[in-house]
């Protein structure tokens, strides 16, 4: 929940204060909101993701018994819970290997190496469960995240590094970065 539209090592850094403050649903649900925030912060949209942690939280305790759903239609009902988050709790917390995990970069690389041709992440994870093999499908969002940081960024990708240079499209690619 607190990794949207933040970077990795501000989320971890967040998360770490945040579970070493309350480690369980309970706890986290009997922390004000206000305390959340401190310890989240700065997280993009921190006030929003601390109500939403808390109110999941309290959402886990009164109607899942205290333990994180397992099924994407319950997961969904969880405040500041979207397809991303719920895909990434079934795949880590679930061993599920039914999911894909899409966020901007699987989105943005599936597209720019021409597996798929969407317009949004909701439509790519669909698109992506037709044309990837099934083994792929939870290990997809690990190796294209890591992918998309570090060579096939978003703005001026390092296509000169790129192992896949000779086979891939540069779909949308405007101009490659310099090593």
């Amino acid at each position: 929940m607190l990794s949207a539209q933040t970077r990795d090592a501000v989320t971890a850094a967040a998360s770490s204060r945040l579970f070493r403050g309350a480690r369980t649903p309970r706890t986290l649900a009997k922390l004000p909101v206000a305390e959340i925030e401190r310890l989240i912060y700065p997280v993009s949209f921190y006030r929003h993701k601390a109500v939403h942690v808390r109110q999941t939280c309290e959402q886990i305790m009164s109607r899942f018994q205290g333990r994180v759903p397992s099924t994407m239609e319950d997961l969904l009902t969880l405040p500041g819970v979207g397809r991303k988050t719920a895909n990434l709790v079934l795949i880590l917390a679930h061993s599920s290997a039914d999911n894909i995990c899409v966020d901007t970069h699987v989105h943005r690389i599936a597209n720019r190496l021409g597996w798929v041709a969407t317009r949004t992440p909701e439509e790519t994870e669909h698109a992506l469960y037709a044309v990837a093999r099934r083994r792929w499908w939870p290990l997809i969002n690990l190796y294209l995240v890591t992918w998309g940081q570090n060579v096939c960024r978003p703005v001026y990708p390092l296509c000169g590094v790129c192992v896949l240079v000779d086979v891939c499209p540069k779909i949308g690619v405007v101009k490659a970065g310099k090593a």
